[in-house]
């Protein structure tokens, strides 16, 4: 089996897989430079590493019947080539696998949908600010690919977006529900920007976003085909 680099594991959350108690087990490196990201040490693939595959699946041994699912998230879990083979190796466990990305190699997510029961696709702004968010050119394209693949895959997902009012305006986030819509994207959740862990130093500064109250009415009201929440 290929190995991953991983940066952690979180032995159980609630929240990263939906109705279901999971472990998360974060993949190190991205490229792209979101400022608001809040796993700033996992953007470098380094040596660092807490746990290596062999061991992950060691412990997961001893998780089963107390877990449901295995989510792999980071960093970007889809720049690893050992990917797919931890996807497959959690699922023959007994455990559902689960898949954080943003989308950045719709080719490495068309290879590992297939061994996925759930993703979750990080779609960071409306096409035209894309490049502005992420600091990486053509990141739109690659991310609605993405999107576009997992609508034909059938494999349950939710598109969700982190908001920053000092990055994206809400005008912004009004176009994204668009465009998410016109996509049948179906699921949209709104992330609130958390200040823990994030190196920029003047967005931690403003704290975590607090979302206007109406908020979700407005966008719904201009997106009626998607269902939109959000998340603190």
């Amino acid at each position: 089996m290929n190995g991953l680099i991983i940066g952690g594991v979180t032995p159980l959350s609630t929240l990263d897989f939906p109705d279901a108690l999971a472990a998360v087990v974060y993949c190190q490196g991205c490229p792209w430079g979101c400022p608001y990201c809040h796993n700033e040490p996992l953007r470098e693939i380094t040596d660092q590493t807490e746990r290596d595959s062999a061991s992950v699946l060691a412990w997961l041994e001893g998780r089963r019947g107390l877990l449901d699912a295995v989510v792999f998230s980071g960093g970007e879990p889809t720049l690893q080539a050992g990917l797919a083979d931890m996807l497959a190796a959690v699922r023959a466990m007994g455990f559902k696998a689960g898949l954080h990305t943003t989308g950045m190699y719709p080719a490495a997510l068309s290879r590992a949908l297939p061994l996925c029961d759930w993703v979750g696709l990080d779609i960071k702004a409306p096409r035209a600010a894309y490049d502005r968010i992420t600091g990486v050119g053509g990141s739109g394209g690659a991310a609605f690919e993405s999107l576009g693949l997992l609508l034909q895959s059938g494999v349950p997902f939710e598109t969700r977006t982190t908001w920053h009012p000092g990055l994206l305006t809400e005008a912004e986030l009004a176009a994204l529900a668009g465009e998410l819509a016109d996509a049948d994207a179906g699921r949209w959740i709104i992330q609130g920007f958390r200040p823990d862990g994030c190196a920029d130093l003047a967005l931690a500064a403003a704290g975590p976003t607090v979302f206007p109250p109406d908020l979700v009415s407005r966008l719904q009201a201009a997106a009626p085909r998607l269902t939109i929440a959000t998340r603190v």
